[in-house]
């Protein structure tokens, strides 16, 4: 298996609501372990996630889990998870999805750079960029980049 990077977000207690939503978002194969399967079953917090992992057809991996019975939960607030790519009808219904009953803090349009971007916090309030790189010109043969506002 060769290296990769994923996003792994940590809930209070929401991480099966959570990955539930957004295997609906993505669609795929959602895996969950709970502290009950290794742990004692009566303990508190026994039915909270220890480890999911949503595999998606488009090749996203997302882990997440709940945070463990007597550790403090503190929401992240300087990670962001980002979708890019040129397939427009894609990231768009990805984003339609992602930003209903959350918050849009830039709405998803065509910016200065020339590719649309959209950023906006989930309902679970995890952050979310999307960017949809701009089609090629005719003149370059390429388009903008892929990543964000560069």
């Amino acid at each position: 298996m060769t290296s990769r990077l994923n996003p792994y977000l940590t809930f209070g207690d929401t991480a099966r609501a959570a990955l539930e939503f957004y295997r609906d978002v993505f669609g795929g194969t959602l895996t969950i372990s709970t502290f009950s399967e290794f742990s004692d079953q009566e303990a508190p917090g026994a039915d909270l996630v220890m480890h999911g992992v949503l595999e998606t057809p488009s090749g996203f991996t997302l882990m997440a889990a709940d945070t463990p019975p007597g550790l403090e939960y503190t929401p992240g607030s300087s990670i962001s998870i980002s979708l890019s790519g040129a397939d427009a009808a894609e990231l768009h219904g990805y984003w339609d999805r992602l930003s209903e009953a959350g918050t849009v803090s830039v709405p998803l349009e065509k910016q200065m750079w020339g590719d649309e971007f959209g950023l906006c916090r989930d309902r679970f309030g995890i952050a979310w960029m999307v960017n949809i790189a701009a089609p090629a010109t005719a003149d370059s043969g390429v388009s903008s980049n892929d990543g964000v506002g560069g």
